[in-house]
């Protein structure tokens, strides 16, 4: 009997291959998407000097609602604590998932809030 591959090896493998293509700035730094069950995160990374230049996550105080509600008040957030870091345009790292519900929906927040990616 063959077993299916794990749903979370897939992404990492294709995560993978998404990371040796892009790669963040101080000018323009990746912004990062991880996504659990039940909660969301970002970061605006500078992959030169390897630091977390801002992050935000649905774990923050401000950030209440469903989960896509969620995401999009963490993509709010990250655009702010970006432009608080003169941070205007991204490269947008979805971490391997879809391009779909909670990862757009954080992508549309941010977007919205001033970032350009």
């Amino acid at each position: 009997m063959i077993s299916k591959p794990d749903k979370n090896k897939v992404r990492l493998k294709r995560h993978g291959r998404v990371r040796n293509k892009i790669s963040g700035t101080a000018e323009c730094p990746r912004l990062n998407v991880f996504r659990s069950n039940t909660h969301i995160y970002a970061q605006l990374i500078d992959d030169v000097a390897g630091v977390t230049l801002a992050s935000a996550s649905s774990l923050d105080e401000a950030v209440s609602g469903t989960k896509v509600e969620q995401a999009t008040m963490v993509g709010k957030l990250i655009a702010e604590r970006g432009a608080a870091k003169d941070v205007k345009k991204v490269v947008f790292d979805r971490g391997g998932y879809l391009y779909h519900g909670r990862v757009k929906a954080l992508a549309d927040g941010a977007r919205e809030n001033g970032l350009e990616f």
